[in-house]
């Protein structure tokens, strides 16, 4: 699995389990929501500094974000964007 997948599903998992949006973890980041919402889906490649912003953010060690998923590992599917209809 690819680790922006990885870091991405991670962040979407821990962000869930302490109740937080996407709007929350924005304002105690600093990143966008825009930002967050690619990171969630695997579109960004975040730096070093960035992971342990989020990590302070979500009050979890950097290790956690970067950690692939095991067998007790809940599983986080991306959710799917609604098509628009013309």
């Amino acid at each position: 699995m690819d680790l922006r997948v990885v870091v991405g599903l991670n962040v979407q998992r821990i962000r869930r389990a302490q109740a937080l949006s996407q709007e929350e973890l924005s304002f105690r980041s600093g990143f966008t929501r825009a930002y967050l919402s690619g990171l969630e889906a695997g579109r960004r490649n975040p730096t070093l500094l960035s992971l342990a912003k989020l990590a302070t953010a979500l009050s979890v060690d950097i290790e956690v974000l970067t950690k692939r998923p095991g067998k007790d590992a809940l599983a986080v599917t991306p959710r799917r964007r609604r098509s628009r209809k013309s």
